[in-house]
């Protein structure tokens, strides 16, 4: 596995431009385009939950805390990462690896919504929000979570496109102007 979990996504032009995003821009951005989808912003043991959906099956879901870091879960429905169709708890819990486990905690046993329907421990009744990409900020850059980059290597997916990462994140416009509503 690479030493960098970051590697993955270094050519890409859309993480590039969110990683030379400040986080309290990237909120700025989540909760206007949260509020252009009817998404109500909701509050998850203090981090503040912003989503987007395109009402096909494909999020962006961020959760931002109180102490300046970020989670941030991508979803392709028809991407090779939509471990919601296999039903595998045990792998979607893998791709957390690496992640704080307060951050982790933000989306284990938590109630399904829209943009995050849960995988279910067959043994013990554990939940987890599914995500085909797993992000996060530790404050002062944004990371891959290490369990999705060593599951990417060792299946030869390609992790953008299967994670949904540029196409679920276009929607904030990383790297280009994005005014208010009604600014100019």
């Amino acid at each position: 596995m690479s030493n960098d979990s970051s590697a993955p996504l270094a050519e890409n032009a859309t993480w590039q431009a969110l990683q030379a995003t400040a986080l309290g821009e990237v909120r700025r951005r989540a909760a206007l385009v949260a509020a252009v989808v009817d998404v109500e912003p909701t509050t998850v043991d203090g981090a503040e939950r912003l989503a987007w959906n395109d009402g096909g099956g494909q999020s962006a879901v961020w959760y931002f805390t109180a102490d300046g870091r970020a989670l941030l879960l991508t979803f392709d429905h028809e991407g090779s990462l939509n471990l919601y169709a296999e039903g595998d708890y045990a792998l979607q819990v893998s791709l957390y690896r690496g992640v704080p486990d307060d951050l982790v905690a933000l989306v284990r046993d938590r109630p399904e919504n829209y943009e995050s329907l849960n995988l279910t421990d067959p043994d013990s009744g554990a939940t987890i929000h599914y995500a085909g990409g797993v992000f996060w900020f530790d404050g002062d850059s944004w990371h891959i979570a290490d369990g999705l980059v060593a599951y990417c290597e060792q299946e030869k997916i390609e992790l953008n496109g299967e994670a949904g990462f540029s196409y679920c994140l276009a929607p904030y416009h990383f790297g280009e102007e994005f005014p208010e509503p009604g600014g100019k």
